[in-house]
């Protein structure tokens, strides 16, 4: 099964394909999507739009994950974030894959143990389950492949029937 995370975000939108099977967990691509700052939000949410579709077309993704929209003090933020998860999952869905989402907690609770895990927490055990070594880089990547496999962990196992 290949998953596709995403940690969303209007300037930059971390994405991950991680391919899951019974045995093992490895990571095929990571990413980072930026947009120009410059350009007005309309133009930006198309050029995010257009960089998802490419990912979806470069791989065979049969599953997508998606950290929630987390509002904590900064809305103008929470704002952007979320037309830009709006986009990415429009993007998404258009294909006809199906699409979890996971609250920062949830992910950090899966991955790591612990709810409240920080950034180098969780770029550390993404590494270690997926033998890249470290990541290094903007934390919006490990998260990107800390959602796939946090859906990982939580899909329905593959059954017999299911398989064939």
């Amino acid at each position: 099964m290949f998953v596709l995370g995403i940690d969303p975000g209007l300037t930059r939108t971390g994405y991950a394909v991680v391919e899951i099977s019974a045995h093992r967990e490895r990571a095929v691509t990571a990413g980072l999507i930026r947009t120009d700052p410059g350009l007005d939000v309309a133009a930006r949410l198309v050029e995010l739009r257009t960089d998802v579709m490419a990912v979806l077309d470069d791989h065979p993704i049969d599953a997508a994950a998606i950290e929630q929209v987390f509002v904590n003090r900064n809305r103008t933020t929470a704002m952007s974030v979320a037309r830009a998860s709006g986009v990415v999952m429009e993007a998404i869905a258009e294909r006809g894959i199906t699409i979890a989402e996971y609250t920062p907690s949830q992910m950090k609770l899966t991955i790591t143990g612990s709810g409240s895990a920080d950034k180098e927490q969780i770029a550390a055990v993404v590494a270690m389950r997926l033998g890249l070594g470290s990541l290094r880089g903007p934390a919006d990547v490990a998260d990107a492949l800390g959602v796939a496999l946090c859906h990982g962990q939580h899909r329905s196992p593959v059954t017999t029937k299911d398989a064939s």
